[in-house]
């Protein structure tokens, strides 16, 4: 019996991984603040990826009932520094903004 295999076989069945995942394939767009502020507390595109491998959807900040695109709360660390974004997930991109560090 054939289960899952090749290259894109996944296993994402919580809501977070399914957010995460979901954002993660779309084409990303980022804010002209959310570059300002990335670059004023050292953070790049490649971090915000990292984010959407492995880090945390935060529900209860994000605004999940709307008509178009769900906007999500999303952290992440980089080192012992957690920083966290909003990724505006609409259907064919994604609007990354809101960038900052978490105190």
């Amino acid at each position: 019996m054939f289960f899952l295999g090749g290259k894109r076989a996944s296993c994402d069945y919580g809501p977070e991984s399914r957010v995460l995942k979901n954002i993660k394939l779309k084409d990303r767009i980022f804010t002209s603040e959310a570059i300002a502020e990335m670059a004023r507390v050292q953070l790049d595109t490649s971090d915000i990826s990292a984010a959407l491998l492995n880090g945390d959807v935060i529900f209860s900040e994000s605004n999940t009932n709307l008509d178009s695109c769900n906007i999500y709360a999303i952290s992440h660390y980089k080192g012992d520094q957690e920083f966290k974004f909003k990724a505006e997930n609409c259907k064919v991109k994604a609007t990354i903004s809101d960038v900052e560090l978490v105190e």
